[in-house]
């Protein structure tokens, strides 16, 4: 691997590591999200502590963090975004500061397509929105968001990016494992409603 990419891929994990749900909850005074329902420093933990702008900040923030990395690997260095990208969504899922136990990734995805297709980040966007907004579910609304995103790369004729793409989405899914569980059992709770 050369200079530019391991640089990108350091950059990249140093930004996507960065734990805006744990942070922002603490300095609001909620606590340690880690604590408060699925244990997850994600947005959809966050709304679980009553704050709608709490939970918004956190999606946006993880969001701009995969953006921000690719952007600047793109500025930087030629041909490295996807090492930036590929740190990012990395370090989000196991960021050193948190032993390695991170969010399962939704939203940093969807920051790190917006810079690199953005067409795909619409579909994503699109997808997500509207399972979450029909079936209630964010499991299975981020999990199909996801698995869009490497089709969008055979769509819009961007296969470069189809292996890292199909690549996260396995890991995302990975993360999701407890979710796809209680999916199967019946048991995974619906947006708006307290976990159990």
């Amino acid at each position: 691997m050369q200079g530019p990419m391991i640089w990108a891929l350091a950059l990249g994990y140093l930004l996507g590591s960065i734990p805006f749900g744990l942070i922002l909850t603490r300095f609001a005074g909620k606590g340690d999200i880690r604590d408060i329902g699925s244990g997850n420093i994600g947005a959809t933990n966050v709304l679980r502590t009553g704050s709608k702008g709490l939970a918004a900040a956190t999606l946006l923030l993880d969001a701009l963090k995969g953006a921000a990395a690719v952007i600047i690997a793109q500025k930087l260095w030629f041909g490295a975004e996807q090492y930036a990208a590929a740190g990012a969504f990395i370090g989000h899922l196991y960021p050193v500061w948190l032993k390695f136990k991170g969010g399962k990734g939704v939203a940093t995805f969807l920051g790190i397509l917006v810079p690199l297709m953005p067409m795909a980040a619409l579909v994503y966007a699109v997808v997500w929105i509207a399972l979450l907004l029909i079936v209630r579910i964010s499991s299975v609304s981020g999990m199909a968001a996801a698995a869009s995103a490497p089709l969008s790369a055979i769509i819009f004729d961007q296969r470069q990016y189809f292996p890292m793409l199909l690549g996260f989405a396995v890991l995302l899914l990975w993360k999701h494992q407890e979710n796809i569980r209680r999916l199967a059992s019946g048991d995974e709770p619906r947006v708006g409603k307290k976990k159990a």
